[in-house]
């Protein structure tokens, strides 16, 4: 960002030399091609024009754009250039480029396609949890149900344990893949003010009663009440947060 808030142009170089340059490089190729600055079928500047940009090495540009071809952001082909890949190929579970897109997505419907991925691993694993939690499980989400009734004022403390509950959920079902995925997906949103939305202390009770109702089936070993009730916890929690903006109704299924 300059100071007018502004972000830079592409003949722009470092308003602060960082200390890893070819991460640096990575990171701001990453939000000029996601930004739209580098179109899908364009080529990037040439090698000689992103040295003299970015006050860098060739070897720096070039494991740069190595990074790039990683997250399928970009291809090179011999004599025709570096040329920027259509978004259906660029690696959506990278860091980078979530994190990129989620900033540069007004619409929402990157945060959407992350609650629905989310909503559908998320209920899979409330239902086997439901059928492989031991009591010792049931006990701790029952103790994290009720100290979050009482954390409702507090919205920073409340979201913390919110985050551990569903995690508890997800550690029961065994599932490390899952678990990871979404794991990743939240790091990258979970400090966007697109993903938080708004939240208080009648959002934080209702958010509750959702949580409680996923521990009640879980506790009966009702394993498709524990998924339905995950499955409608999280997109009524999302549908608040979001607001108007966008198209809510990709959520529907």
């Amino acid at each position: 960002m300059t100071a007018t808030g502004r972000q830079p142009e592409p003949s722009q170089g470092w308003t602060r030399r960082p200390a890893s340059l070819a991460s640096a490089v990575t990171a701001e190729l990453v939000q000029r091609i996601v930004r739209g600055t580098y179109p899908a079928g364009d080529t990037l500047p040439a090698e000689p024009v992103l040295c003299q940009t970015f006050s860098v090495s060739r070897t720096v540009i070039r494991e740069a754009v190595k990074v790039l071809q990683e997250k399928g952001l970009v291809r090179v082909r011999q004599g025709s250039g570096t040329m920027v890949s259509p978004r259906v190929q660029w690696n959506m579970l990278d860091e980078l480029v979530l994190a990129a897109t989620i900033a540069e997505d007004e619409s929402l419907s990157i945060l959407d396609d992350l609650v629905v991925t989310r909503r559908l691993l998320e209920s899979d694993m409330a239902q086997v949890a439901a059928r492989t939690a031991d009591r010792e499980v049931v006990e701790r989400l029952r103790a994290l149900v009720d100290l979050m009734d009482e954390l409702v004022d507090d919205v920073a403390t409340y979201e913390e344990h919110d985050r551990i509950f569903h995690d508890t959920i997800m550690q029961a079902s065994g599932n490390r893949i899952a678990r990871g995925v979404v794991r990743s997906l939240e790091a990258q949103a979970i400090t966007t003010a697109g993903y938080l939305g708004r939240s208080s202390r009648d959002l934080c009770k209702a958010s509750n009663a959702g949580h409680r109702r996923i521990c009640e089936r879980i506790a009966a070993q009702d394993a498709a009440g524990a998924a339905d009730a995950m499955f409608t916890h999280i997109t009524e929690a999302w549908l608040v947060r979001r607001g108007e903006a966008g198209d809510p109704g990709r959520l529907k299924r």
